[in-house]
């Protein structure tokens, strides 16, 4: 990932709404939340949610399957995994056991 990917990333979850979407679709991994619940969560208008959808999709957070008559969204994970090791490649300056904290956080849950 290079600054430009991570900074669309990190611009793309700056919103509440696409936050809790992208967190929404983490958590259903790897089935997915069909565009119609995804709607229904929100609270949103359908042309409103498409609105942030596409922001999320054109940053590379969400990729949309077609199955059968649904519209089913996915997180790509390994755009979630490339921004994480982006942003905490270069804080440790080569320091494994500054990243420690990170590392128990995320296998603890």
């Amino acid at each position: 990932m290079n600054t430009d990917s991570a900074l669309a990333a990190l611009a793309a979850l700056a919103h509440p709404t696409r936050l809790e979407t992208f967190r929404q679709l983490i958590r259903h991994e790897p089935e997915g939340l069909s565009t119609g619940a995804l709607v229904a969560a929100s609270g949103l208008s359908q042309s409103t949610f498409s609105t942030h959808l596409a922001v999320l999709a054109k940053a590379g957070l969400v990729i949309a399957e077609k199955r059968g008559r649904q519209q089913i969204q996915r997180a790509d994970v390994s755009t979630l995994v490339a921004l994480m090791t982006f942003l905490a490649r270069d804080c440790c300056q080569g320091r494994a056991e500054l990243c420690e904290p990170l590392l128990a956080e995320l296998t603890c849950c």
